[in-house]
């Protein structure tokens, strides 16, 4: 399934933002693969200097950024698994902000945090592999807005990419 067969109506217009970052012909499992590889790469290649970094004090460090993106992985997980078993319960948001400092991030090292992205996305990999076309395509509520199966995993994809250009632009 590429991400060129995601329609508009499949998620709230706040996500398109992440979903444009991610190319037509981005096949759902084969990006989850590749982006695995990419995303620990980039993280650890940064400079142990420049883990803690912020660029203004109320943003979050180079690490914190991680592990905000494990921890929007992981409510994206959920989402996707709510909806490929054709869930229509009205999914909650969340607030990211109130996710970074119980997390601990700031304390963790930056293999810690690879660990827990690799192990977060080698499930949702585990799951996407489990469903039918049925299944990703099946579109519930989120927070009252549209969202398929296969635009919350999509949406994950292009989510890392936002924030990997945040980083190279703002914090090396």
């Amino acid at each position: 399934m590429k991400k060129s067969e995601l329609q508009p109506e499949e998620s709230a217009i706040y996500f398109h933002r992440y979903l444009n970052k991610i190319n037509d012909e981005t096949a759902l499992i084969e990006g989850f693969e590749t982006s695995k590889k990419e995303v620990v790469r980039f993280f650890a290649s940064i400079p142990a200097s420049k883990l803690d970094y912020r660029y203004q004090a109320e943003k979050w460090s180079v690490k914190e950024v991680l592990q905000h993106l494990i921890d929007t992985e992981r409510v994206f997980l959920y989402r996707c698994f709510r909806l490929g078993r054709q869930d229509d319960t009205n999914l909650a948001s969340f607030n990211q902000d109130d996710f970074i400092v119980p997390s601990g991030a700031a304390h963790k090292s930056i293999e810690k945090l690879l660990e827990e992205y690799v192990s977060t996305r080698n499930h949702f990999i585990s799951l996407l592999k489990s469903f039918t076309k049925e299944n990703l395509c099946f579109i519930g509520n989120c927070s009252t807005h549209p969202l398929s199966a296969r635009a919350a995993a999509f949406i994950v994809l292009g989510h890392e990419l936002w924030h990997i250009d945040i980083i190279k632009e703002r914090y090396l």
